[in-house]
């Protein structure tokens, strides 16, 4: 554990979106906590090789920071489109999910990222909240798509916000990728721009807001901040191999 780190109080983003006084959203920055590195320091991720008392001091510190009602619903992410529902019963925990939804007070949402794109969800009338594990992967397989499914409101009722994620200029993907995208929407040509190694930028932002608008959540916000060009503040995978983990998180007063 890192001395000099270890007083510092975890930072935040706090979303800047129009969700309703009931729904409080953080997402963490990568100070204020006590992971040595490559993991230095609010790591909250259990599985990328950190010390397990580093982790479970930096999530304490999370859960008090934020005054969370709540330990955070951690997720085993796959890349995948399984939604955690935190309120059904036969619901046996995050292993294999990429997304989770609640509709009752005192249950935190999260996901955990370092470049894939966080996409948090709220009903206009505080009825419900969620929040999706956006990669490339999860984008294409549909992981919005089943969010908006599971919350189970009018998706013209949805607002989104789109959180940190490696922005175009540093995410170079293969032609396979671009594919797998246009099979589905011919739109999303517009997501991609081809560089001088013959493979393609790819713009998770926009992909993101071509699908949620094809479901009918007419009001985004967010998808401003690239975690590859700030390692201050964001941990990167891409730009650093080993490394951390942050959270979007999101619950109901």
């Amino acid at each position: 554990m890192s001395g000099g780190a270890a007083m510092a109080a975890p930072r935040i983003l706090t979303p800047e979106w129009r969700a309703p006084r009931s729904v409080r959203a953080a997402f963490t920055l990568r100070d204020g906590g006590v992971s040595a590195a490559p993991f230095d320091s609010l790591n909250l991720g259990a599985r990328v090789g950190d010390s397990p008392a580093a982790v479970a001091e930096n999530r304490r510190r999370v859960r008090e920071g934020l005054n969370l009602p709540a330990e955070p619903a951690w997720l085993e992410q796959v890349h995948g489109t399984r939604v955690a529902d935190l309120d059904a019963p036969e619901e046996h925990g995050g292993a294999g999910a990429d997304a989770v939804v609640t509709r009752r007070a005192g249950r935190v949402c999260a996901v955990q990222v370092a470049d894939c794109m966080p996409v948090l969800f709220a009903a206009r009338d505080g009825s419900a909240v969620g929040v999706a594990h956006a990669g490339w992967r999860g984008l294409a397989a549909g992981v919005l798509e089943a969010t908006v499914a599971t919350l189970a409101a009018a998706p013209g009722e949805l607002i989104a916000w789109l959180g940190p994620a490696i922005s175009a200029r540093h995410f170079e993907v293969g032609s396979e990728v671009r594919q797998a995208f246009l099979e589905r929407d011919p739109a999303a040509s517009g997501a991609f721009t081809p560089n001088d190694r013959g493979r393609w930028q790819c713009d998770l932002g926009a992909l993101a807001r071509l699908r949620l608008a094809a479901l009918g959540v007419a009001e985004v916000s967010g998808g401003s901040c690239c975690t590859y060009a700030d390692p201050v503040r964001f941990f990167s995978f891409r730009r650093d191999g080993r490394c951390g983990r942050m959270a979007a998180l999101i619950w109901l007063d």
